[in-house]
């Protein structure tokens, strides 16, 4: 007797048949968006552009921003939209065994937990939500450039809006902010003396922040150049850009989490003075007496 999960083989048939369809759709959609692409820029303009960001400009409210700022906002967006559906539709109706939607968010939940417990074991709490909450932008914020949201420039072209810490504004924002809360780790444990040891790592925001920027342009311009070569723009810009794109979002989540979570354990651990041990100063005593 089948399982209630469990597929007919006619169902299964149709499945792939649909997959199959929706596929070969895909394909034919990339090509021809291939054939007909229009490039109103050499590689050499791409390139500079997606580093400083100063050709392709998008009118926000009549200013002239960067496309990460409309990404920041759109991705921020997101999170908060699909939140507030998980919590008014899915979590009252969370149960003790879980189904696939509560394991899979009790598993994104852990995993930032898990490393604000493993690696501040003292003060965890406030890390671990931040962890969480900056884990989840940067992974989400990554993720959307395979979206391919599109965006008019202030010259009338059309671009695909790339991932927010793309910008190295957006990147040096996420690591200054991230130092901020180990600072706040520091004064929480040791007031003035965590000040003093959260500052000693003054190059951690600036690591940070490069690192973030460094990984995720580097995809970017890997992907704008198979995309820029049109004899390529079938299948491998796919295969390109998606293999990059998951790769340095799961990277970057984890270090930056890990980093963050691991400082702000070791500037909020408690640092109290050693007692003078009783033994040694009674000894001292005795061979002053002797002599």
């Amino acid at each position: 007797m089948k399982g209630d999960g469990e597929l007919s083989k006619s169902q299964r048939t149709k499945t792939f048949i649909i997959t199959g369809i929706v596929l070969i759709l895909l394909l034919v959609a990339i090509i021809l968006s291939g054939l007909s692409a229009e490039r109103h820029e050499t590689i050499k303009e791409a390139m500079r552009d997606a580093v400083v960001h100063d050709i392709n400009k998008i009118n926000f409210f009549g200013l002239e921003v960067n496309p990460s700022l409309i990404s920041a906002y759109t991705t921020t967006a997101m999170i908060l939209v699909f939140a507030i559906i998980l919590r008014i539709f899915f979590v009252p109706k969370f149960k003790i065994v879980p189904g696939k939607i509560q394991m899979l968010i009790e598993t994104w939940v852990g995993l930032f937990k898990g490393l604000a417990e493993g690696n501040s074991p003292h003060r965890n709490k406030f890390v671990g939500a931040y962890i969480f909450a900056a884990g989840t932008y940067i992974f989400v914020g990554t993720m959307s450039e395979l979206l391919g949201l599109q965006a008019i420039t202030t010259e009338g072209h059309s671009i695909s809006l790339p991932a927010p810490l793309a910008d190295i504004n957006g990147a040096i924002s996420m690591g200054v902010f991230s130092y901020l809360i180990i600072l706040s780790g520091g004064i929480a444990g040791n007031k003035f003396k965590g000040v003093l040891l959260t500052l000693k790592e003054f190059s951690l925001p600036i690591s940070m922040s490069f690192r973030l920027f460094g990984a995720l342009l580097s995809g970017m311009l890997v992907t704008e150049m198979v995309y820029y070569v049109v004899a390529l723009s079938f299948v491998l810009p796919v295969v390109v850009a998606v293999l990059f794109t998951l790769i340095h979002a799961l990277v970057q989540t984890y270090v930056l989490t890990m980093l963050t979570a691991l400082f702000y354990g070791e500037v909020s651990e408690v640092h109290e003075k050693k007692p003078k041990n009783k033994k040694d100063k009674t000894k001292v005593l005795t061979e002053e007496s002797i002599a």
